[in-house]
């Protein structure tokens, strides 16, 4: 497969992302900081969101996978087994091990350097565990390939999600208020 290329700025979102998250989701963002990562076909497919959400709640996922289907497709690798294979090649090879303790410190540092989460792990099981493939995938999208290698591992075992197009169809602009009067008659 094809991965999506690296985008290596965050951007500000915009109403239309704010649109497309919300159906993507199904509910409104929840902490919305920016845009980490954009699908090939133009809609966000990774968000970051603050370490605290805006009642004060830790919320350590820095990186949160929003496309129903790339999501869906990291289901199906889990539901396969490919995180307990993930987990017994981290047990037994010490170099996979220190690039996925590697992993775990950047996201540590990431989140640390918008607010320190102090004694919340990283997401996804990092260092010692492969619990969540989703996070490890929003990690690789959203910090480039080779910061976390499991990441990267099913990121390159995904079909091609966006091929079939944008999995949302955000609403136009709102015209603006000026335009919505009637003219005087």
């Amino acid at each position: 497969m094809q991965t999506p290329p690296p985008q290596t700025d965050r951007t500000e979102p915009t109403d239309a992302d704010i649109d497309a998250f919300q159906q993507q989701l199904g509910r409104p963002p929840r902490g919305l900081r920016a845009i980490a990562h954009r699908c090939p076909c133009g809609q966000p497919d990774v968000v970051e969101t603050a370490p605290r959400l805006p009642d004060g709640t830790p919320f350590p996922t820095l990186y949160y996978l929003t496309c129903p289907r790339a999501a869906s497709a990291i289901g199906t690798l889990e539901a396969n087994g490919v995180m307990k294979e993930m987990q017994a090649r981290l047990s037994e090879d010490p170099e996979l091990a220190a690039a996925y303790q590697a992993a775990h410190e950047d996201y540590i540092r990431r989140r640390d350097a918008i607010e320190v989460l102090q004694g919340f792990p990283s997401a996804g099981g990092m260092p010692d565990r492969v619990k969540c493939l989703h996070v490890l995938v929003g990690h690789s999208l959203a910090a480039g390939p080779g910061v976390n290698p499991f990441g990267d591992e099913a990121l390159a075992m995904l079909p091609q999600w966006w091929a079939k197009g944008a999995c949302v169809t955000p609403c136009a602009p709102k015209p603006e208020a000026a335009e919505q009067q009637e003219p005087d008659a």
